[in-house]
């Protein structure tokens, strides 16, 4: 006995009078691991990944937004929708030795570590100076020490 799904709707109820058979293989597009994105997804990755690379740039440029997650952001983003865009990052001479330093040894410079947990320790401070409650204090603190104690464990990697 045949299944629902196997039955063919003929041409004149609005269906193909063709089984699923007769159009190849029946799975979506995404179950093929060599299938391309669709050109929409790609489009959002693509938007994202510029999204991340902008906001990158701008914490070059002021010290309380961070740069390398979102540089990492951008690799992976760019890696879903633009290879060529995601080899342009990573082979970049400025933007692209934190990606590869991370990609392959999971490792942030001293230099950055340092700048990182200076920066931390700034706003914190400017919280305590500004009068923040201490519920709010408390939690600001045990977000920052976290990221600091995240930030200081992994290696330094190679210069």
């Amino acid at each position: 006995m045949a299944r629902e799904r196997d039955v063919a709707v003929p041409a004149e109820a609005g269906g193909d009078a063709r089984p699923p058979e007769a159009d190849g293989d029946a799975r979506p597009p995404e179950a093929d691991g060599n299938a391309r994105p669709r050109p929409l997804r790609a489009h959002l990755w693509r938007l994202g990944g510029w999204l991340a690379v902008v906001l990158g740039v701008i914490g070059l440029l002021l010290p309380v937004v961070p740069t390398t997650p979102f540089l990492l952001l951008a690799a992976f983003c760019f890696s879903r929708g633009s290879p060529t865009a995601r080899a342009w990052l990573v082979n970049h001479r400025h933007l692209g030795p934190p990606i590869l330093r991370w990609e392959r040894e999971g490792a942030i410079a001293r230099p950055a570590k340092i700048g990182s947990v200076a920066t931390m320790a700034l706003v914190f401070a400017v919280s305590l100076a500004l009068g923040l409650p201490p519920l709010l204090l408390a939690l600001q603190g045990l977000c920052l020490g976290g990221a600091a104690v995240f930030i200081l464990t992994r290696p330094d990697g190679t210069a």
